[in-house]
């Protein structure tokens, strides 16, 4: 048995081989992505993005939320693992039956029918997904991080390489569904053997109703989370047309660099450090304080980088032939922006058992977004679909985080006065790079130069902040 002792060792060995994991991956992911944009045309990107959209809806609800009891559960996980692998292994092939069926209309819909097949491959993960359901949770519960590292470097090593060797063969976007099918097939496979747990359906009609209670609200809130985060890719499948749609998936995965480095690796801590200090008002707003200057120092120089120099940008990392994506990638480093300071605020609430709170806040995003991304869909097509996302995000996400944030106790203005420095740094980089863009041509030379001296700008005014990290190790 683990004694209290022994127990914080085991959560800091379980979060460093996370922040690896993700690390991992996303670098990973993101030079395999510009392999592939150089293999690949946009309406490719279009087509997988269609079946991808789907994939993420049906994830959103697979399994119902039920899995997740495994972790909270007083008490043997596996008195209850029986159960939720039958609701989950249920649920996801019911699912699945939806996506089969369902795929032509909304192939149709978004307006590529060739998706159809691609969907319905895809798709399949869903049923790994629900039949690994109760595996992965007993590694979360377990903080088996290493189980969990090991299978997800398996899932990148076979994806980037099945679909990789399947692009340059000529199978389009058919080499980014066969390459993710695969490379989850086998890492779940491993999981199940590292953890020396496979699924064994039961059902206990007792059981059955308590965890339905406890994760059907989790599932109508990751299907707003999902909604919220897709509603763009739909607007743009049925106002434009599936080439439009490649280009915004490239320019969209390219302003989430910052999102998918700083926030996600901050995740790992903040909900906890903020629960921490949940009950004393001065402490969790120096909390909150600390994280967001830590945040902003990386993320507000990389989105300005993107949005200044959007073009030389793209065309390096991806080539000439998408170069028609910067108009998007320089709005979308706005909403990266936004989204960075959004998750943060979000942790923060949920941390102070505002969870309800969080979950209107992400109904009003989605709701203004769908108000707003067909109207710059039809003025200005893809660019006008950014250029919306930014406003919504600058206009009025931020601002109702902030407000809500306020209400608990925190000074905005103390929080303002803290990021002073990086924001005032990030001003002078913005200046010295558009001085950049003026005397140079877009080109590797022009992203090179101007990411170089505006950093040579913007260090000296961070410089002093070097000791919020130090404190917060």
């Amino acid at each position: 048995m683990t004694t209290q002792d022994e127990a914080p060792p085991k959560v800091r060995r379980a979060l460093v081989l996370s922040l690896l994991n993700t690390v991992l991956g996303k670098f990973g992911g993101f030079f395999v992505s510009l392999l592939l944009a150089r293999l690949l045309a946009p309406e490719d990107f279009g087509v997988f993005a269609v079946a991808l959209v789907a994939l993420q809806a049906v994830l959103s609800l697979n399994e119902l939320g039920v899995s997740l009891a495994i972790v909270r559960w007083q008490g043997d996980p596996r008195t209850i693992a029986p159960t939720v692998t039958t609701i989950s292994t249920v649920s996801s092939a019911l699912l699945y039956a939806g996506c089969w069926f369902g795929a032509p209309a909304f192939a149709e819909a978004m307006g590529s029918p060739e998706a159809v097949g691609v969907l319905r491959l895809l798709c399949v993960s869903v049923l790994i997904d629900g039949v690994t359901a109760t595996a992965v949770q007993l590694v979360n519960r377990a903080f088996r991080q290493g189980a969990q590292l090991a299978a997800d470097l398996l899932n990148l090593v076979v994806t980037c390489g099945l679909t990789v060797t399947l692009a340059l063969d000529g199978a389009g976007a058919w080499s980014l569904a066969w390459g993710q099918l695969a490379g989850n097939a086998l890492s779940a496979l491993m999981l199940l053997k590292l953890v020396d747990y496979w699924p064994r359906p039961g059902f206990d009609r007792r059981q059955a109703r308590e965890l339905l209670a406890f994760g059907l609200p989790l599932a109508a809130a990751s299907f707003v989370v999902f909604a919220m985060l897709n509603v763009d890719y739909v607007v743009i499948g049925r106002l434009l047309d599936v080439t439009a749609l490649g280009f915004y998936v490239v320019a969209f995965n390219l302003s989430s660099w910052p999102v998918n480095t700083f926030s996600v690796v901050m995740r790992r801590v903040s909900l906890a450090a903020f629960a921490r200090v949940q009950d004393e008002v001065a402490t969790r707003g120096e909390a909150l304080t600390r994280l967001a200057v830590l945040l902003a120092v990386p993320t507000l120089p990389v989105c300005a980088a993107l949005g200044v120099l959007a073009l030389p940008a793209v065309t390096t990392l991806y080539g000439a032939k998408w170069a028609t994506a910067a108009a998007v990638v320089q709005f979308l480093a706005i909403l990266g922006v936004v989204r960075v300071f959004a998750e943060l605020c979000y942790d923060f609430l949920v941390a102070l058992g505002k969870s309800r709170v969080c979950l209107w806040l992400q109904v009003g995003w989605f709701l203004a977004l769908a108000v707003a991304l067909p109207v710059g869909a039809l003025v200005d097509g893809i660019a006008g679909v950014a250029a919306m996302h930014a406003l919504v995000a600058a206009l009025v996400i931020l601002p109702a985080f902030a407000w809500m944030v306020r209400r608990t106790g925190v000074s905005l203005r103390a929080l303002g006065v803290a990021l002073w420095r990086p924001v005032v740094g990030v001003v002078a980089m913005v200046v010295v790079m558009f001085g950049v863009r003026f005397v140079t041509e877009p080109s590797a030379l022009q992203l090179f130069l101007g990411i170089g001296l505006g950093l040579l700008a913007y260090v000296p005014f961070v410089w002093r902040l070097r000791h919020v990290l130090r404190e917060l190790r």
